[in-house]
């Protein structure tokens, strides 16, 4: 060969080489992302990805008929968060118009709808729109997705749709799907029955009390979060009152109230008064009593386990005989007129085996001469009410169940990853290691799939809110990466996924009942280069990402940077 025809040869080539892709180095490809659930997490992903994730097809999927999750699920009366609203919203998103510490649920829920009007997120959210079935299309390299479109209240009717996504969210959290006790003879009540993640009381009530219970015999099963926020809200409207609550229960104050009200300089209450909102208006105002509580329930509680070496957690440790005594005497106080009441709040698991439960009135409501405290162990369900297994009945108008949430991480649909293995497959193996994803939001043979809330992501105090923010922030990342080096898949490698996994030593494996634990009795809710990249053309060569050599300014004849204004 000549040398003019080895040049040519070799210019030809090196155009080949540098003209081969079609895309500047800074054009992201199109990628579409479908989330399930619009509570928190749905809502921060939807502002987060439209904020940071150029050329995006987004659509956030909602089962019900409005936005809010757990929030819109849960109408009970005396819902509310356990810790002050100041710090029960995103970092980015303050509300200085909070008319409590700590802020009801239909507050709460107000207040997320006006951040996705702000946003203009529902231009995104399809309402009545469930997902009933997710399978990874390896050829495809996406997510095939089966929804079910429930026809609004007077509409047309149900129908199925499809829809793909590159990038499958799924942030449904753990505190969505109602739990129901397994008692005999439940569904044979001829009262009403109820649940309080499924109150219907009728459009007049509202979240709150019918005026016809009145003169009712009400019981209440449970006394977890919901049971003892119930109690004290129909105490006092209702005939009588029975809660049915065979374990025993730490009740503490709600979180951070001694430094709520320090800070405000003022006796205990919940509500602000006029002054305190005019203050709390001003933005940094707003911000200062929020760092303030927030490091009372972060850096207070570190200070206070570093104290004692950290032992917190640590079963028999001093921190935690400190605590249970804190809380002993605190019950002894309010439970004066009821000594004999006393033995039912002090359990033989320590203090944060669950998630403590503030009973703000709960104490006070059961000393009440219309309230009964029942802890034998119910033996069935009859048709006029419940039967004890030592042969005592309680004759009931209406029974509420707030027996909290199935968090054992079995989705109500099909999640299919590669071999045909479904999540709940995954997870559900008794005889395996209890369900586990790395960081919380990746599980190894489902591609292109982050969680939001998945196993290990809660804490025993603090906000989650907080934590579905940062979750957010990783996936937005990845998909970023995904985009920019033209991946067509990412996926955690099984080895990282084992190393998260770690040994715990610590009060959570007591022998409480906790929304922490699946039914087997593992902790699956609390947190105790490792991904796989495979290209979308991998006879490209992993640099394809790199483009045409050009940014997409020097394409367009605009420069090699942003022009100034």
């Amino acid at each position: 060969m000549s040398i003019t025809e080895k040049l040519s040869a070799t210019t030809v080539a090196s155009t080949l080489a540098l003209t081969e892709p079609n895309f500047s180095i800074d054009e992201s490809r199109r990628v579409k992302v479908v989330c399930i659930g619009a509570g928190f997490s749905g809502i921060i992903a939807g502002i987060r990805f439209t904020q940071k994730v150029p050329n995006l097809d987004l659509t956030i999927y909602e089962k019900e008929d409005g936005i809010g999750g757990t929030w819109y699920v849960n109408r009970y009366p005396g819902l509310a968060c356990d810790i002050p609203a100041h710090c029960y919203q995103y970092t980015f998103e303050d509300n200085t118009e909070w008319s409590e510490v700590y802020a009801s649920g239909p507050e709460i829920l107000a207040d997320m709808q006006r951040i996705v009007e702000k946003y203009k997120l529902m231009r995104h959210i399809r309402l009545r729109h469930e997902l009933t079935h997710a399978a990874w299309d390896e050829d495809a390299g996406n997510w095939r997705l089966r929804i079910w479109h429930a026809a609004a209240s007077g509409g047309g009717g149900d129908v199925e749709v499809e829809d793909t996504a590159d990038v499958l969210f799924l942030g449904v959290g753990w505190l969505s799907r109602p739990k129901w006790p397994d008692i005999p003879g439940l569904r044979e009540f001829q009262g009403r029955l109820l649940h309080t993640a499924q109150w219907d009381v009728g459009d007049s009530a509202g979240a709150g009390v019918p005026e016809d219970w009145h003169d009712k015999a009400v019981g209440v099963i449970g006394n977890g979060s919901s049971g003892v926020q119930i109690v004290p809200a129909l105490q006092a409207k209702v005939g009588s009152l029975v809660n049915f609550a065979r374990s025993k229960t730490w009740i503490s104050s709600s979180f951070a109230v001694q430094k709520v009200f320090e800070t405000l300089q003022r006796a205990p209450g919940n509500t602000f008064s006029e002054e305190e909102r005019a203050h709390l208006r001003d933005p940094e105002n707003s911000r200062r009593f929020r760092r303030a509580i927030e490091a009372e329930l972060h850096v207070g509680l570190l200070e206070s386990l570093c104290s004692y070496g950290g032992q917190f957690s640590i079963r028999g440790s001093e921190l935690q005989r400190t605590f249970a005594g804190i809380l002993i005497e605190d019950a002894k106080k309010q439970l004066a007129s009821h000594p004999e009441l006393i033995e039912n709040f002090i359990p033989v698991w320590g203090v944060s085996c669950r998630r403590l439960t503030p009973g703000a009135g709960y104490l006070k409501a059961l000393c009440s001469d219309n309230t009964t405290l029942e802890t034998a162990e119910i033996a069935r369900i009859t048709p006029t009410g419940v039967e004890l297994h030592d042969g005592r009945q309680h004759a009931l108008d209406m029974l509420i169940c707030a027996t909290g949430f199935d968090t054992a991480f079995r989705y109500p649909f099909h999640v299919v990853g590669r071999g045909g293995q479904t999540l709940s497959e995954r997870w559900g193996d008794r005889d395996a290691a209890p369900p586990a994803a790395y960081l919380t939001l990746a599980v190894d043979g489902f591609p292109n799939l982050f969680i939001c809330g998945g196993p290990n992501s809660a804490v025993t105090s603090g906000s989650l809110v907080n934590i579905a923010e940062h979750v957010v922030a990783y996936v937005v990342e990845a998909v970023r990466k995904m985009q920019r080096e033209r991946l067509r898949s990412m996926e955690v490698r099984r080895e990282a996924l084992e190393d998260w996994s770690a040994h715990m030593r610590t009060i959570y494996t007591d022998p409480c009942s906790s929304w922490f634990k699946d039914s087997e009795g593992r902790i699956t809710a609390l947190w105790p280069e490792d991904f796989e990249y495979k290209l979308h053309d991998a006879s490209r060569g992993r640099f394809y990402w790199l483009g045409d050599g050009q940014t997409y300014n020097q394409k367009i004849g605009a420069g090699s940077f942003p022009m100034e204004e």
